[in-house]
Order: structure tokens, then C-alpha cells, then sequence
């Protein structure tokens, strides 16, 4: 397959899926657009996608991964940090920010009034876990997408 060496980000269509979560959290996202960057090139080891939250929504569910790296770089609007226990911090356009493998629980949520856009770079890890500590999920990446269980091991 050929792909472009360059491209206008806002030109890649945003995924059709609103996400891969199974369909209760799933529905949790509503207000967050992707568009998977890295995709659009073929890149295969880490992923890239531009990120667009409305107001009221949140990037994920608080989680955690245990193999992958992910960064983010916030390009528009004031989103709100929210890692460990609690822990808030607001960003701005130019702030960045990185949560190694097996570090704090993390997502953003946008509380403003304004649309959020940011980068967000993550590795492709087979076999990374990710945890949320406040819902009964787990995920593991196989065969290049997520599988989705229980805390108690059942399947979704």
C-alpha cells in the first residue's frame, strides 16, 4: 500500500469508530474525535493521532499501561490533567506531557467551553496491559488491536 510523505492533518478522516472500548464505556467518549496520524503514513511501532475534545469530553478512562510510553502535546485550548489520586493540572497551548510504562493512572477532560486539540504518540506494544482503577476493565493488546475483560477475567 502506498502511503504519503506528507499530508495536512486535519485532511485525515477521523476514525469511524468512536472507540474500541466494549459498548457501556465506549459510550463514555462521546465528544472526542481521532484522527489516526501515524495510520495515514503506514507507521507500524508507534502510533499518532490528532486529537479533538468538545466540551465535556474526556481523552479515555483513567488508566495506566504497563508497557507503553505515551506523550501528549497540547496544541488548542486548556485541557485539565487529571493523574494518580486525583491529582489536577491545567495545560495550555506549547504544554506537554509523558506518562512512561507502569506510571500514574492518567486522562484529560476538557471542562472549558472551547474545543481542546492535541498530539498524542504512544507505542504499539504486544502484550501491553492497561488498568483502570475506576471501572471493572482491563485491556490487552493482541494481534494489533485491544481485548477487553473483566477484573474478575470474563471476557466483554
Amino acid at each position: 500500500m502506498e502511503h504519503p510523505i506528507s499530508l495536512t492533518a486535519t485532511a485525515v478522516a477521523p476514525r469511524a469508530r468512536l472507540s474500541s472500548y466494549p459498548p457501556d464505556f465506549a459510550a463514555r467518549m462521546a465528544g472526542r474525535i481521532k484522527r489516526p496520524l501515524g495510520d495515514a503514513f503506514g507507521l507500524r511501532n508507534f502510533g499518532v493521532n490528532l486529537t479533538e475534545l468538545q466540551p465535556g469530553a474526556s481523552s479515555a478512562l483513567h488508566h495506566a499501561h504497563n508497557r507503553q510510553d505515551e506523550f501528549i502535546f497540547v496544541l488548542e485550548g486548556e485541557p485539565v490533567l487529571v493523574t494518580g489520586e486525583g491529582v489536577e493540572t491545567v495545560l495550555r497551548p506549547g504544554d506537554c506531557a509523558g506518562f512512561p510504562a507502569g506510571g500514574a493512572a492518567h486522562h484529560l477532560e476538557n471542562r472549558s467551553a472551547r474545543p481542546v486539540r492535541y498530539l498524542e504518540i504512544g507505542d504499539r506494544s504486544e502484550g501491553d496491559e492497561a488498568v483502570y482503577p475506576a471501572d471493572d476493565l482491563v485491556a490487552v493488546r493482541e494481534n494489533g488491536g485491544w481485548c477487553f475483560r473483566h477484573k474478575d477475567g470474563r471476557p466483554y
